[in-house]
């Protein structure tokens, strides 16, 4: 098939990293593929070295005419079978693009908060193929009102290759953190704000370092909250064993140092990219039981669920995963799991599938 990918938002976010994710996937399945991106964002970085013909485009809003140009440019040269976008902006644009050029359009929703009333019921029945990114997703448009025949769950695609586990990077940001070889690391990467559930993931985890002495926690990421935390951890007893390393643009390296990762938040998530990766890399992963993030992780098997917020649960798990074996069975299994579920190839042949349904 040919596939002309519509991405223009410059920020970086998990919803730009599924669509890098995916563009790379569908490429590398043998589909010709273009994608009309902003030309300084992390999606056009992340394409930058790929196959994918590029055309720089920003659709500041749906009455851009610029954004159209680019478009209909990348159109007359691919002649593609899909119109194929990401972001809620560019849902109206590329309708009325498809329309104009007689091409389907497939979009994708990454996130649960009600679209306006008006777009909220045109907008699936409009375009050819609505997707969700999780089931829980998926669920929150249901009981909206949205017949469930026009939504779809696609998950986000991982890259396997870029979550191999690297000895050599394990070792060199260990050693660039002050961190003993034979510590254990529990890794945090996102935002951060309290609604990621920061907060109560630093009293368990200081709580579990007063039973492991091995125990650190590298911190990943920035946000309105991130200085409240490290002011928070500087004045614990505990301080020198939490290392704050600001937001990193590719966290895949951390993986490889990590021993298990958490995701605690305690507001609803749509998904759970990060979880996801981690699992690829072999790290098992601790998951608030809410939202999308139970559909990342087999529970039990790859990671633990747990109730958000709840510093006991949390403390025990993460005493519990500072198990070496049971770190090793669980980071076995995940990266199964991560490879029958979410890889780049299982997701592309699944959107092939559904693309190409009567």
């Amino acid at each position: 098939m040919k596939l002309l990918f519509v991405g223009t938002n410059p920020e970086n976010t998990g919803a730009a990293s599924h669509f890098v994710a995916l563009v790379q996937a569908m490429a590398e399945a043998g589909h010709e593929v273009s994608a009309v991106v902003h030309p300084d964002s992390q999606i056009w970085q992340g394409l930058a070295q790929s196959h994918v013909r590029l055309y720089k485009a920003k659709f500041r809003n749906v009455l851009d005419l610029r954004g159209y140009a680019a478009v209909f440019k990348a159109a007359r040269d691919l002649k593609p079978d899909w119109l194929i976008g990401n972001f809620g902006k560019e849902y109206w644009p590329l309708i009325l693009a498809g329309r104009l050029l007689r091409v389907p359009v497939a979009l994708f929703r990454h996130r649960t908060p009600a679209m306006k009333r008006f777009s909220a019921y045109l907008i699936p029945r409009l375009a050819q193929r609505f997707f969700a990114v999780s089931q829980h997703a998926r669920q929150a448009y249901l009981d909206r009102g949205t017949p469930g025949q026009l939504v779809r769950v696609l998950y986000n695609p991982v890259n396997m290759e870029l979550c191999r586990f690297d000895p050599q990077q394990h070792s060199e940001i260990l050693h660039s953190l002050g961190i003993d070889e034979n510590a254990i690391v529990l890794g945090y990467t996102g935002r951060m704000h309290n609604d990621k559930g920061i907060v109560s993931l630093f009293e368990a985890t200081a709580a579990a370092m007063a039973v492991e002495a091995r125990l650190h926690c590298v911190w990943v990421g920035d946000g309105t909250d991130a200085q409240a935390l490290r002011d928070r951890a500087a004045a614990h007893p505990t301080s020198a064993r939490h290392h704050f390393v600001g937001w990193i643009h590719d966290v895949h390296p951390y993986y490889s140092a990590f021993s298990m990762l958490a995701f605690p938040s305690i507001a609803t998530e749509t998904f759970g990219r990060v979880s996801v990766e981690a699992q690829a890399t072999g790290v098992p992963v601790l998951g608030s039981d809410i939202g999308g993030i139970p559909e990342t992780l087999d529970a039990g098997v790859t990671g633990l669920l747990l109730p958000p917020g709840d510093v006991d649960a949390w403390r025990e798990a993460i005493l519990k995963l500072c198990d070496p074996a049971l770190r090793m069975s669980m980071g076995t299994a995940a990266q199964a799991y991560v490879q029958q579920h979410f890889s780049t190839r299982v997701i592309a042949e699944e959107f092939q599938c559904v693309l190409l349904e009567d």
